[in-house]
């Protein structure tokens, strides 16, 4: 506290410092924090996330009748028929279900091992 206005009258009596150019003051401001902050997510988030997206519109559209699916909820069936929005899905002989073409998850993993176990 005693020393606190010698300080600031030596501050004041020095010479002032060149002001920092303006390629300076983009580099050492948030600007670039920012930008690195968005490319960092666009490759980690969104760009993966928008080629799966691909990847699952392509599957749904190549959907064709006696290929094994599995349903978003974990349903495993044959497809009987395929419409526009709607398929028909197999699960049982002679049991049939309607689910919405959105819904289909994936290409089912199980068939080979379907096959075995029937043997």
């Amino acid at each position: 506290m005693l020393f606190e206005g010698t300080a600031w009258a030596q501050a004041a009596s020095a010479n002032p410092a060149e002001a920092p150019s303006f390629v300076q003051q983009l580099l050492t401001g948030p600007g670039p924090i920012m930008a690195l902050v968005v490319a960092v997510m666009y490759f980690l988030v969104f760009r993966p996330q928008s080629k799966k997206a691909q990847e699952q519109a392509k599957m749904l559209s190549a959907l064709k009748r006696n290929d094994e699916v599995v349903t978003t909820g974990g349903i495993i069936g044959r497809i009987q028929e395929v419409g526009d929005k709607v398929i028909t899905l197999e699960v049982a002989p002679n049991v049939r279900l309607r689910v919405e073409r959105s819904q289909i998850a994936s290409m089912s993993s199980y068939k080979a091992s379907a096959k075995k176990d029937d043997k």
